[in-house]
């Protein structure tokens, strides 16, 4: 036998197939390249997500600081968003309000989906009474509009950040626990499935290591876009006054606080509702995106 026939019919030097699941990756990845909203839309997040990591460090003003002579002052050089009534520095505000915003975005999701998820995969994997019970509570759950019924939540527990985080996430659980639980009926009734319980599998196992890593797509699209919805509804509540206090610079306080000064100073309740407008118009567009990379029914 010839050198190269034993390099080849050897273990341990044979080259190993490429793992399936970097595969469809890197798939998803090519296709969302092509999109070009949704690249528009991931290098705005990035930028934001720069702007708040860096920010508060190079703004020319705190975000608290009242200069009375200065306030209601037009964009200028010097300020560049222009200055509030209390004559603080609009721009400095925005750019340290960034992080709490997104803050406010990413913890609510995540913990919502968390939740949500965990409730979903149970629900679909064991079916019968539990899946009734878990069921009928994200039916009374999704009874009451999001913004409402994070509402209803922050009223309760007073008006706070965290709160907001709370009630947010409270009101997302019922939207991730429907689509996992579709995910996982669908998944559950595969031949390896049975395969893994034939072979004494804990259930723990099924869900976690083969049936939670394949229903992983349509949880990531619709964080992207729920990061977007809880954006809204955070801003809703802080300009209704039940998010974020005085003088904390959160995009929706400054929105509320700009528009009794709508007429003679439009600009501070301006450049907050640019700033949010942005920042949900990119989690949009790379939600919608990234539905499209991960649909197999979508070509390269």
């Amino acid at each position: 036998m010839s050198h190269s026939t034993e390099h080849i019919d050897n273990p341990r030097t044979a080259v190993k197939p490429p793992n399936p699941r970097f595969r469809n990756w890197n798939i998803v990845l090519r296709k969302l390249k092509k999109n070009k909203s949704a690249m528009i839309g991931g290098f705005l997040i990035l930028f934001f997500i720069l702007v708040a990591l860096i920010g508060p460090y190079i703004t020319p003003y705190a975000p608290q600081t009242q200069i009375m002579v200065n306030k209601l002052q037009p964009p200028s050089f010097e300020h560049w968003f222009g200055t509030d009534n209390f004559g603080r520095d609009i721009f400095s505000r925005i750019i340290h309000g960034t992080g709490l915003t997104l803050l406010v975005g990413f913890f609510s999701v995540l913990l919502g989906a968390t939740v949500g998820v965990l409730f979903g995969i149970i629900a679909g994997y064991y079916g019968g009474r539990i899946d009734s019970i878990i069921m009928r509570l994200m039916d009374i759950l999704l009874a009451f509009p999001g913004i409402l019924l994070a509402l209803a939540i922050v009223t309760v527990l007073g008006g706070s950040l965290v709160n907001v985080i709370i009630a947010v996430a409270i009101s997302s659980i019922p939207v991730f626990a429907r689509i996992v639980r579709g995910s996982t009926l669908s998944v559950k009734k595969l031949e390896y499935i049975d395969a893994m319980k034939a072979l004494g599998a804990s259930d723990a196992r099924i869900i976690f290591k083969h049936i939670f890593p394949n229903i992983t797509s349509p949880i990531i699209v619709q964080a992207t876009l729920n990061i977007a919805t809880a954006i809204l509804s955070a801003s809703g509540l802080s300009f209704l006054g039940l998010g974020a206090q005085p003088p904390t610079p959160e995009w929706g306080a400054m929105l509320s606080d700009g528009r009794n000064f709508l007429y003679n100073a439009p600009h501070v309740a301006l450049f907050p509702g640019l700033a949010i407008v942005a920042v949900v118009l990119a989690f949009n567009m790379l939600g919608d995106g990234l539905r499209d990379a991960f649909d197999p029914k979508t070509k390269e």
